[in-house]
């Protein structure tokens, strides 16, 4: 079935096509059959399509396609389908370390000696079903009955790159330091992720893998893939200091989710298109967004600058309003502890290099870097802008309140602990906001694709609002989603915030079933 997400740049919205509820090889690959027939047929407004395990999910922007139209197209390559046979896979022998945290654990969790679990662990060969939640990251299936635990209650901040782990039939690789809730076992010795590389990513959907007990070192960490050139046509901007996260950003990396690389772009798209509009730059122009502390910038050129949002101001410097920055001249912030980012545009946009399209940096994926001292960027095309440009001031109120809708797995006791009550944000990042307060009913689910703006409940009871650079697939309940207009109040919150959340009306059904003739799961 398909289940739609509720419904400008940016009204994000969203359904899933349901194949199976459980891990299910065949319909697996029917589901990847269809994302590689929807991918090669995206209509305009379609900003992703993501296969999971036993659905996919379809994000596009209402304000550019309706939902009736998205669900007209998939429904009409679903009646297509047939069989759904699917292209072959590779088979990889991946070697393995096993000398995870978790081992013990799940040997006296499982009634198995250690080397029994590692036995188990290695005798099955795994179906890549999906590829997701960080770039390169694949979810394998399915581990040995008598293997199964579940997930962490409360996911680890940072799991290291390369730790091989379960969570109940699953098994995975993360590729990349990143936060996760499963049980490690151990340490791949091949790395499976490098976007230098003329192939980045080892596995893909269909392919086989088995582990091989192995020894050696751990792979370093692939190296930083850059996003504007080291010697721009037309310099512009030198950075004398960086602030607390300057990062260079643009229209997002649309279209890449089942890779897992980050949606990016600006977590406040108002404010960044704000920005690129007082120099008369088209949204989604590249730009600058920089968080809580500014940089010091010298400019090496004469150029018209716009900055909107919140949370620092330009020091003699008009904020929301073009104005001219002098060859020599330095341009200075002052924080004002209110609100979190605020976008630097400048007349023709920032030169950039793009990876898989984009130039947009993903942190967790080693795409682009926060800016340093010394670094030099460029500007795209010289332009004959003309500076004053400026409109109603951005405001932020005071007391925060975010709207939610009804999520993929809501239920009337999450949407009642959600409700009316206040949290505070215990940790905010690009990723998303951690909130601590009253205790949310959560668990666990098959890995699907995140909507932007779910607020994810672990078993545990803690809520995280997923905002731009959240893993594309997850496996924790999501009963609710903020309201697209809300995101960019969402972004503008910072650490020790109080967030009040109310639960707003919204008629759908999220799910959509694959085909009339597909009811076994």
């Amino acid at each position: 079935m398909i289940r739609p997400l509720g419904v400008t740049r940016g009204l994000h919205d969203g359904l899933y096509v349901q194949f199976s509820e459980v891990l299910d090889a065949g319909q697996n690959a029917r589901l990847h059959t269809l994302h590689r027939a929807l991918m090669a047929d995206l209509p305009g407004g379609v900003d992703d399509v993501l296969p999971g395990y036993g659905n996919v999910y379809v994000d596009f922007d209402a304000a550019l396609i309706s939902p009736q139209r998205v669900r007209t197209w998939v429904q009409g390559h679903l009646d297509t389908l047939g069989t759904g046979a699917e292209e072959g896979g590779r088979h990889i022998d991946l070697p393995v370390r096993y000398d995870g945290p978790d081992l013990p654990d799940v040997a006296a969790r499982t009634g198995l000696s250690v080397a029994e679990v590692i036995r188990r662990h290695t005798e099955n060969s795994y179906r890549v079903y999906a590829v997701g939640f960080t770039p390169g990251f694949p979810f394998l299936g399915e581990v040995p009955g008598d293997l199964r635990v579940p997930r962490r209650d409360t996911p680890r901040p940072l799991v290291p790159a390369g730790a091989v782990a379960i969570a109940n039939a699953q098994t995975c690789v993360y590729p990349l330091p990143s936060p996760g809730g499963w049980n490690l076992l151990g340490t791949a010795l091949v790395t499976v992720y490098d976007p230098n590389r003329d192939r980045p990513f080892l596995l893909d959907a269909g392919d086989t893998v088995r582990f091989v007990p192995g020894d050696g070192e751990t792979p370093v960490l692939p190296a930083e893939r850059g996003t504007w050139p080291a010697h721009p046509a037309h310099p512009a901007l030198r950075i004398e200091e960086p602030g607390l996260l300057d990062l260079l950003l643009g229209g997002g990396r649309l279209r890449q989710g089942h890779r897992g690389l980050a949606r990016s772009g600006p977590l406040d798209v108002r404010s960044a298109d704000f920005a690129n509009g007082l120099v008369g730059n088209p949204p989604g122009t590249p730009l600058l967004e920089l968080t809580l502390r500014g940089p010091v910038l010298t400019a090496l050129r004469d150029m018209v600058v716009g900055i909107a949002g919140f949370g620092m101001a330009p020091d003699t410097r008009p904020m929301q309003q073009g104005f001219v920055l002098r060859a020599g001249e330095t341009l200075r912030f002052t924080s004002t502890r209110h609100g979190a980012r605020a976008y630097l545009a400048v007349a023709g946009g920032l030169e950039t290099t793009a990876f898989l399209g984009s130039a947009d940096t993903d942190l967790l994926g080693r795409v682009g870097r926060p800016l340093r001292a010394g670094d030099v960027l460029g500007v795209a095309r010289e332009v004959a802008a003309v500076p004053g440009f400026a409109s109603v001031p951005l405001t932020l109120p005071d007391a925060v309140t975010l709207r939610l809708r009804p999520g993929p797995q809501a239920s009337e006791e999450a949407l009642r602990a959600l409700d009316g009550a206040s949290f505070r944000v215990t940790g905010a990042d690009r990723m998303g906001l951690r909130l601590g307060g009253p205790r949310v009913p959560g668990g666990q689910v098959i890995s699907e694709g995140t909507p932007l703006g779910a607020v994810q409940v672990t078993p545990a009871g803690e809520p995280i609002v997923l905002l731009a650079d959240r893993g594309r697939l997850g496996g924790y309940t999501k009963p609710a989603v903020v309201h697209p207009l809300d995101l960019p109040l969402a972004a503008q919150v910072r650490p020790g915030q109080t967030v009040t959340l109310r639960v707003v009306a919204d008629a759908g059904d999220w799910n959509m079933p694959a085909s009339p003739r597909n009811t076994k799961n």
